[in-house]
């Protein structure tokens, strides 16, 4: 579109100081897209990683941070525990923050809204543009474009959505294959779950319910292609 491009900046959270928030899988094909898009357009992607004063930021790090809100919580020390839906502390502390130092003296920044998203043209405002809506592009013809130029995530082999691998919005699917794929997260995921003041889900759910519900699955008690009721383990021990 001739539009003018200097920076690709990515936003790099981690679970933990050694853990990061990307599975094996999206490591290596990130580590792949920067060496496409550094030999095709001459840009060097930059990963960004949001910082206090004196440290980097963690997601086990803030997960246990205690604060005055926090504090209605005595039996769990007052941590701030996992995210809510309505406050998600983790997409303003681990991402937003480190692309806003990023943006600093930026004339124009463009993030990628495709045209059938509506729900989220509120975020084009001021110096923010979406290229992709002005091509009248959608979310079809991008994971198109993507594919055709080798540049496709694998997530979405079977997955709908990326992202952190132990994110609360994430589908039954994903937790599914998280717990069975790489159980040595799913075991801090319960870790976390345990020490929480704040239900995995927005609903009330938590690690837990999930592990019981994935166990009974195994056990062939479930049928995890038929509807499923959360009372068809309320009396399970």
């Amino acid at each position: 579109m001739g539009w003018k491009l200097d920076r690709i900046v990515h936003a790099e959270v981690w679970a933990t100081e050694t853990i990061p928030a990307d599975l094996p899988l999206m490591i290596k094909f990130k580590a792949k897209a920067d060496a496409i898009i550094k030999a095709r357009w001459g840009i060097q992607v930059e990963h960004v990683q949001s910082r206090w004063t004196y440290a980097q930021h963690f997601y086990n790090r803030h997960f246990y941070i205690k604060g005055k809100q926090q504090m209605a919580f005595p039996q769990n020390n007052g941590i701030y525990g996992f995210p809510t839906r309505k406050g998600p502390w983790c997409n303003s502390m681990l991402k937003v923050s480190a692309l806003l130092k990023a943006q600093k003296g930026a004339s124009c920044i463009y993030i990628g809204i495709a045209a059938d998203e509506p729900s989220r043209f509120h975020n084009i405002t001021g110096k923010k543009k979406s290229p992709l809506i002005d091509a009248g592009w959608t979310e079809e013809m991008c994971h198109k474009w993507c594919e055709d130029n080798d540049l496709l995530s694998p997530i979405y082999i079977d997955s709908a959505r990326g992202g952190c691998w132990f994110c609360h919005n994430q589908r039954i699917e994903q937790l599914r294959k998280l717990r069975k794929q790489h159980p040595q997260y799913w075991e801090l995921l319960l870790k976390w779950d345990k020490d929480s003041p704040v239900a995995f889900r927005s609903d009330g759910h938590t690690v837990y319910d999930f592990d019981k519900r994935f166990q009974m699955e195994d056990a062939g008690k479930i049928d995890p292609h038929k509807r499923f009721l959360w009372k068809m383990i309320a009396d399970t021990k």
